[in-house]
């Protein structure tokens, strides 16, 4: 009950759990994220190595943007076999008090710095979070709200986008991709 109401109310379960009950980020991390056994649950995932392979990099720079501390967020790619293809990680920093997550402006901020972004109109974010869509929407990113079948839609739109998988990118946005002939996949 606490997981969901601070993560409704925060974004991030944790920061309801370090603001209200003193729990250290890191030593939670520690005996819970760093501890699932996540190589049990996911495995390589070919289909969205493809997808990544072909999108044109001269033209969007793909960038990890995680509510995870650095770790769990860099074995996830990992385990899924694709994280030589992002050229950065921003993430919520455990080690930091207070906790800057989505959907606060302030993380995508943090994002925007981090990877050096020109402008707020640059910038592609794809989250299966209603609240984080609004919010990035909200700052005048490009925002898809991904919602996978078997989800319900949600009444109201986060965002101008809505997808229910990952390759409907490529319709909505054919631009950022690479064209058929110079695909390497």
């Amino acid at each position: 009950m606490l997981h969901q109401k601070y993560y409704k109310e925060y974004g991030l379960a944790i920061e309801g759990l370090t603001r209200h009950h003193q729990i250290d980020p890191l030593e939670f991390n520690e005996e819970v994220d760093d501890a699932l056994p996540l190589d049990r649950i996911l495995k390589p995932n070919p289909k969205l190595r493809k997808l990544l392979e072909s999108l044109d990099t001269t033209k969007v720079k793909p960038w990890l943007l995680t509510n995870a501390y650095v770790n769990h967020g860099k074995r996830v790619v990992k385990l899924l076999g694709v994280e030589d293809l992002f050229e950065g990680i921003t993430y919520c920093d455990y080690g930091q008090l207070p906790l800057v997550c989505k959907p606060s402006q302030d993380m995508y901020a943090k994002a925007e710095k981090e990877a050096c972004v020109p402008s707020t109109e640059s910038c592609y974010f794809v989250d299966d979070s209603h609240l984080n869509c609004t919010h990035a929407q909200a700052r005048g990113w490009t925002t898809v709200h991904l919602v996978e079948p078997g989800v319900t839609i949600p009444r109201i739109p986060a965002s101008k986008y809505l997808i229910s998988s990952l390759e409907e990118l490529r319709t909505h946005f054919p631009d950022i991709f690479k064209s058929q002939g110079n695909d390497t996949v």
